[in-house]
């Protein structure tokens, strides 16, 4: 386990060795405070697109499931009649421009793992850009009607009509301290401020605010070599496996696989893994079980015999008709701002 991955796990369950951490803490705190107040009074410019925008995001470091719910809802909006698109910053990737409109043959060295995921898994237009405010821009021109952001909550140079925040129910926010001494990005009353916040999975710690209930519904199985599909019983691949992810919190990957009847070694590595041919030299050879935002850095060189997990997100009813009924107030106003 690397630094970082002993870091995130002693913020999440409340170790005591974080406590000299603790005023660097209350200082970023402070800090983001501050930040957010320059925008709202208007000291720092905010680009309103004019077309709804929806923020998908979280307070807490380590994976939340938010790219599941983008995939949601770029499939759910294209269901209301909504041409929708997709902008993130594009983490992990090095584009020789911005902003990159990314295709699912798009280098996952330019454009990162998680939109090359997000590009394949839903066929609506992926922008790249760090600067949210131009990919939004991009999409738009691409004859987008509807805009979301994806791991956008603290990027405030780009206004929003609805913010959504996803919290890992399994971690909840764990020491409830921002960074270094924690793992917030934000204090725990920016909840009361959002749209929805939504709670991937169940809650084991209570929030002080309403939720959403989330679950991730593993789909199929999928062949890496070629694609093909397989259902998830009976499994299409011998036993025992070896089982990577390069995930925030690989553990909840792991729990899936073994709630599916998968047993064998468990690897987990740092979120956005660098994957090589390296990374899967394993004795001995087993069939290899990895994320769907992994395999899109490992088609070239993964072992022939590698699967993929395919999952996609459930939310209620209830939230759907709430998502339907704002949606409609913004194109009532004419949403919004242009």
């Amino acid at each position: 386990m690397s630094l970082g991955q002993r870091w995130l796990k002693a913020a999440y369950e409340g170790s005591g060795w974080l406590a000299p951490l603790y005023p660097l803490g209350d200082l970023y705190r402070y800090l983001m405070r501050r930040r957010e107040q320059r925008y709202r009074r208007g000291e720092v410019p905010i680009w309103q697109a004019p077309v709804p925008v929806i923020v998908v995001g979280n307070i807490t470091l380590g994976g939340t499931g938010k790219s599941p719910l983008v995939a949601w809802l770029s499939r759910w909006l294209q269901k209301q009649g909504y041409s929708p698109g997709i902008v993130t910053r594009g983490y992990g990737g090095k584009a020789p421009h911005y902003p990159l409109l990314v295709t699912s043959a798009t280098d996952p060295q330019h454009s990162g793992d998680e939109p090359l995921m997000l590009a394949q898994q839903t066929g609506v237009p992926v922008v790249a850009d760090p600067q949210r405010a131009r990919g939004a821009q991009a999409l738009i021109q691409q004859g987008c009607d509807i805009v979301i952001s994806d791991d956008g909550l603290q990027h405030l140079a780009l206004g929003r009509d609805i913010e959504l925040v996803v919290v890992d129910g399994a971690r909840g926010l764990g020491n409830q301290r921002c960074l270094p001494a924690g793992p917030l990005r934000e204090a725990p009353t920016r909840l009361a401020g959002v749209d929805a916040v939504i709670v991937n999975g169940t809650l084991k710690s209570p929030l002080e605010v309403p939720s959403v209930a989330m679950q991730l519904e593993p789909q199929r199985w999928r062949y890496l070599a070629t694609g093909q599909y397989s259902p998830l019983q009976p499994l299409p691949f011998e036993l025992p496996v070896h089982a990577l992810a390069g995930i925030g919190n690989p553990e909840r990957f792991f729990n899936t696989l073994r709630g599916l009847g998968v047993r064998g070694e468990m690897h987990p590595l740092a979120d956005h893994h660098s994957f090589d041919a390296h990374t899967f030299q394993f004795t001995p050879p087993r069939p290899i079980i990895m994320t769907a935002k992994d395999a899109v850095k490992c088609q070239a060189f993964a072992p022939p015999d590698s699967w993929v997990l395919e999952v996609e997100a459930q939310l209620p009813q209830a939230f759907e008709d709430w998502l339907r009924s704002r949606l409609s107030e913004l194109t009532q106003r004419g949403c919004t701002h242009g």
